[in-house]
């Protein structure tokens, strides 16, 4: 499991290591491991030819030891300076002393000028602002990062992108790779600012028993999620495995409920109850699928509800949320099930709900601008499980599970993948993770597997050739993804 925690969390740790350690001991191991992982990069360091973004703090003064480091080992390594009068002072003397040297960033008096040796660099450590920097580049900066044409090697953390939030508000490096200390931050993993990341590797410093054991944000691996996925005994039959209704599809989209039916019989229940008028496209594809006329309530025993795909708008539609809502079993929201919604808080219900949001529906929730939630999906995604008192999966470039206040750290789902932005695909979601809540599983387990599998399930279902998916695609891919995680 990857976590990550807020930069506040971060320097309290810090310091009561950096107690612990001789002086500069600290910034040495960091300096180490980045030299090491740009090394391995480079592939050979001797001759290659390195630059430096050199910021004023800290985050300077790693990207000049790893430099200090590389220069002994042959590199060629120039430090540019954007701040020279606040460079770290440490790290300047020893890259100096190594064989490395600097410029500032701006001088008409040096032979060769900053965006030359930029531009010539093999590799380009961003050293310019570390974790505690807010808003995007200066212009002095952003003009620079322009001129690089090797790899971008991010230290700690992007420059311009926010560590504790993932925003990007303005100008940002984008690295080819990261190399982060001590701990994952929250920006690097939650998008816009995972985009910038690139390939993330972490760095051992010693943080690790400084931290507290629940993070803010952690991403799950593959042995994670087998761990939560149920597995039939030799007594189960398909009640004690679990039924999960699904009230879904219309006389318009029919699909619909083809779809999360799909996703539901892939997800590890035992039986499929369909609600709704779609019944005989739905069994026409699924023949082992119960269905039911409606209401819900009179379809028989389930173990969790799945309401909303292609459910319309009409007083019928509204009618079944009203009766699943007032259900005593867990329930899955999604799509016109959340334009249906009620405002009001859903603790009343005395069993577990999960709201499934795109950016669209998130923003319609809250009022806000689809931009907004977008560029802040942390925040939107806590304020959502806060507001209706609800396990919320808000669906995106990387899908994120909250469950509220004191419920432990929020879910970064790691599997994401532009291929799943296809009609339907969010169907076959809302059905499997429903699948997963009828078997027993927590809400926020429930939705951080469903998650996590339906973006496998869509690498899987992708050709070689990159040519486009659907989502029954995704649904087909599904069973081959579980054998894969449970298999390890």
């Amino acid at each position: 499991m990857r976590i990550a925690y807020s930069v506040e969390t971060v320097r309290a740790a810090e310091r009561d290591l950096m107690a612990r350690l001789p002086r500069g001991a600290l910034m040495q191991r960091a300096a180490a491991g980045l030299a090491a992982a740009c090394a391995g990069l480079l592939g050979r360091v001797y001759g290659a030819r390195v630059a430096l973004l050199v910021g004023s703090g800290d985050n300077g003064g790693d990207a000049l030891y790893a430099g200090a480091r590389l220069a002994r080992r042959g590199a060629g390594v120039t430090a540019v300076l954007l701040a020279p009068e606040r460079t770290h002072a440490g790290g300047l003397r020893a890259l100096r002393a190594a064989g490395g040297r600097a410029l500032p960033a701006s001088s008409d008096s040096a032979s060769v000028s900053a965006e030359a040796v930029l531009a010539q660099a093999d590799l380009v450590l961003d050293g310019i602002v570390g974790i505690g920097g807010k808003g995007g580049l200066r212009p002095d900066a952003e003009r620079l990062i322009r001129a690089v044409r090797g790899t971008m090697v991010a230290v700690d953390l992007p420059s311009g992108v926010d560590a504790d939030t993932g925003e990007v508000r303005g100008p940002a490096v984008r690295a080819d790779a990261t190399v982060t200390f001590g701990t994952y931050k929250p920006g690097l993993l939650i998008d816009p600012a995972h985009e910038h990341a690139g390939a993330l590797r972490l760095i051992d410093i010693g943080l690790a028993p400084h931290l507290p054991a629940t993070p803010d944000a952690e991403a799950l691996q593959h042995h994670d999620v087998a761990a939560l996925l149920p597995r039939p005994s030799a007594e189960s039959d398909k009640y004690r495995r679990g039924v999960v209704g699904v009230v879904a599809g219309s006389a318009r989209y029919p699909g619909a409920a083809v779809l999360a039916v799909a996703g539901a019989l892939r997800g590890g229940a035992g039986a499929v109850r369909y609600v709704g008028p779609a019944a005989d496209a739905v069994i026409a594809r699924f023949p082992e699928t119960l269905v039911h006329s409606g209401p819900p309530h009179k379809a028989g025993r389930v173990q969790a509800w799945v309401v909303g795909p292609g459910l319309g708008d009409d007083p019928a539609a509204r009618q079944s949320l009203d009766d699943v809502l007032a259900s005593d079993v867990p329930l899955l929201v999604d799509a016109d099930g959340l334009r249906l919604l009620p405002s009001g808080d859903l603790r009343s219900r005395g069993a577990a709900t999960i709201l499934t949001p795109h950016a669209g529906e998130a923003a319609a929730l809250l009022g806000v601008a689809r931009e907004e939630v977008e560029r802040s999906r942390l925040a939107f995604v806590r304020a959502l499980a806060e507001h209706y008192g609800a396990t919320v999966l808000l669906k995106g470039s990387t899908t994120l599970v909250c469950s509220g206040p004191g419920s432990g750290p929020v879910r970064v789902n790691p599997t994401g993948t532009g291929w799943l932005a296809t009609a339907g695909s969010g169907d076959v979601l809302s059905g499997l993770t429903g699948s997963l809540l009828a078997t027993g599983l927590p809400a926020h387990d429930a939705a951080s597997a469903g998650a996590y599998l339906h973006g496998l399930a869509a690498r899987h279902a992708t050709t070689p050739s990159g040519a486009p998916i659907a989502a029954y695609d995704v649904a087909t891919a599904l069973p081959e993804v579980w054998r894969d995680v449970l298999l390890g």
